[in-house]
């Protein structure tokens, strides 16, 4: 089953982060701890780990693109064929 990776909230006044860059891509294997992408809130600059392990089915967001937290950002299944499915 594919798992949803969102913006987290890092801080009691955060309210959207930026996607500074994506260190993975589509179709990509990612263990639990490996960094996703990095974020830029409006304090700090922070690497976006994966809670799970997995392949990157869809990245849901561009680089460079601002979200609101909670928005989902992208998704994770949990095999190749799930991922391939997804796209």
């Amino acid at each position: 089953m594919a798992e949803t990776i969102a913006m987290p909230k890092w801080g009691l006044t955060m309210e959207e982060g930026t996607i500074v860059e994506w260190m993975v891509g589509e179709g990509d294997t990612v263990q639990k701890g490996d960094v996703l992408a990095i974020v830029e809130t409006e304090k700090t600059s922070v690497e976006l780990t994966s809670p799970f392990s997995g392949v990157v089915a869809r990245v849901l967001v561009a680089d460079g693109e601002t979200v609101p937290v909670g928005t989902p950002l992208l998704l994770l299944a949990s095999s190749p064929e799930e991922a391939a499915q997804l796209r």
